[in-house]
């Protein structure tokens, strides 16, 4: 077996599962699952209807680099969102079976571990899956704490010009995962500097782009940013979404990968090796919802509704803000983050995540301890009955 396997870590929901494993939960109450980030509202019907209408499409073996038509939608899309005004669909466009196993099999084709001791750069707390694509790539990650006194901004400062000389990939994530900051363009500018000083390629997972609560201000994206930054071409940028948040497909496994034309040569040749094309009825009904906005300012009108509602309950017992985007509160305990879990499950009845199983140890600190990461994608209803448990515990503990 190969031993780099033996670096990964327990993902965060099976730490989770060992956390309560003997743990009784109070079945007088409910149960409410806000632990995981997986959409909760419905499909939207004109997407089932585009997959079911395009199952002929099964009877030929898919390309790697898909239909012309999703890769042209795709890129219609991206230049209304991002004010862009072009993107080419032939080669600064790949869809890809989620922005999961894109964000993981990027860092395997980018990775050149022929040079001594590779690093990839992540921020802290973050999505697991860069981590483990680093390690099975031959890196080492190293991490950048995004703490609340500066609004969870990345500080570069925190690692070394060594460091910074040897890493080869940095991951970005806007709007983040956990905290819902949404990066700036002065951040950016400084991220596509050190691009520029070290020769690293940058890949901004944007998988919650489409989750925000202010129609007329969406966030910031990475293309829209060195597109006003002048940075033609998109040098070392490889941006990932993905439909499952955006429109509530999590099961329909469907993004893309979009940027620096020369880059994505490379990664489509590495795709074509390990069998990543999309499935052809998957690819219709991935071009029927990038086509539709209808759905999304919905589905977002939702998720404002849960926020204000969330903001409200709790506000009387503890500090809570609004994050940026995303859908995710990301709230201070006071009690460690695994008793704070372990009590809401026990007495409440209500399942989230401990914030330190979404970071690591860095810089002498745990920037998710005495966090944690309650993901407002149940019904309005459901999430309004938790945060009604929620602030019973805080009243409790107070």
């Amino acid at each position: 077996m190969n031993p780099k396997l033996n670096l990964l870590q327990p993902y965060p929901f099976q730490k989770l599962r060992q956390l309560l494993d003997g743990v009784t939960r109070n079945t007088k109450l409910t149960p409410v699952e806000l632990q995981i980030g997986e959409p909760k509202h419905p499909t939207p019907d004109f997407i089932c209807r585009a997959l079911a209408d395009s199952m002929d499409g099964l009877s030929v073996y898919p390309s790697t680099l898909g239909v012309f038509a999703l890769r042209n939608t795709i890129a219609e899309w991206i230049k209304r969102r991002f004010n862009l005004t072009e993107i080419n669909p032939d080669t600064e466009i790949i869809p890809v079976n989620g922005s999961r196993e894109a964000l993981f099999s990027f860092a395997q084709a980018v990775i050149n571990t022929d040079d001594v001791r590779p690093v990839v750069v992540c921020p802290n707390p973050f999505y697991q899956i860069y981590e483990g694509a680093a390690y099975l790539a031959g890196a080492t990650p190293h991490f950048l704490n995004t703490l609340p006194e500066n609004h969870y901004q990345l500080d570069f400062s925190q690692l070394s010009a060594d460091v910074w000389s040897r890493t080869q990939l940095m991951y970005v994530c806007s709007p983040n995962n956990p905290t819902g900051s949404v990066m700036t363009l002065d951040e950016w500018q400084k991220v596509f500097a050190l691009s520029d000083q070290y020769g690293f390629v940058v890949a901004a997972d944007e998988c919650y782009s489409e989750i925000y609560f202010d129609e007329a201000n969406p966030p910031l994206g990475a293309l829209d940013a060195a597109n006003r930054l002048g940075r033609k071409g998109f040098p070392r940028l490889v941006v990932f979404n993905s439909l499952s948040k955006r429109s509530n497909v999590p099961g329909l496994r469907s993004g893309f990968a979009a940027g620096d034309a020369g880059l994505l040569a490379k990664f489509l040749l590495y795709r074509t090796y390990h069998g990543s094309a999309m499935n052809p009825a998957v690819q219709a009904a991935s071009a029927a919802a990038w086509r539709d906005e209808t759905h999304v300012v919905e589905n977002r009108r939702l998720y404002a509704e849960k926020f204000f509602t969330a903001i409200s309950l709790l506000s009387g017992a503890m500090n809570v803000q609004k994050p940026d985007a995303g859908f995710y509160l990301w709230l201070k305990t006071p009690v460690s983050d695994t008793e704070f879990t372990k009590r809401l499950y026990r007495d409440y009845n209500v399942t989230v995540l401990p914030g330190s199983y979404l970071a690591r140890d860095a810089h002498d600190m745990n920037p998710g301890k005495n966090y944690v990461r309650i993901a407002l994608v149940a019904s309005p209803q459901e999430c309004a009955e938790a945060m009604g448990r929620i602030k019973d515990l805080l009243t409790s503990l107070a």
